[in-house]
């Protein structure tokens, strides 16, 4: 691989954990450094959450792009404002799936 491989933050519900692994491998295969949440194995306190929540747009300041895996186009309120933050910040958005119109 010549130069710096690219990096991808993924940015979803916690309910999708299994598909953001999946494209945590896909892209990590296809020479992609790339940066997830956080996981846990069980129950985090409001403390831990809005440290997680802190550090995943620290996580994305580090990104070339940022990828929503958002099945059934199913966009949360953190991950919302991620991309918004994204946004403000000029990284690139891209999703797995169509997101919803919004009205």
């Amino acid at each position: 691989m010549p130069g710096r491989p690219e990096i991808v933050c993924i940015c979803g519900s916690t309910r999708f954990v299994d598909e953001m692994r999946a494209v945590n491998r896909d892209l990590t295969f296809a020479g992609v450094i790339v940066v997830a949440p956080g996981e846990a194995d069980g129950p985090v306190t409001d403390e831990q959450k809005a440290a997680l929540d802190a550090l995943h747009l620290r996580k994305i300041d580090l990104a070339d792009r940022v990828l929503v895996v958002n099945p059934g186009g199913y966009i949360g309120e953190s991950t919302s404002r991620e991309i918004d933050y994204s946004h403000a910040t000029g990284k690139p958005v891209s999703f797995t799936h169509p997101a919803p119109a919004t009205t």
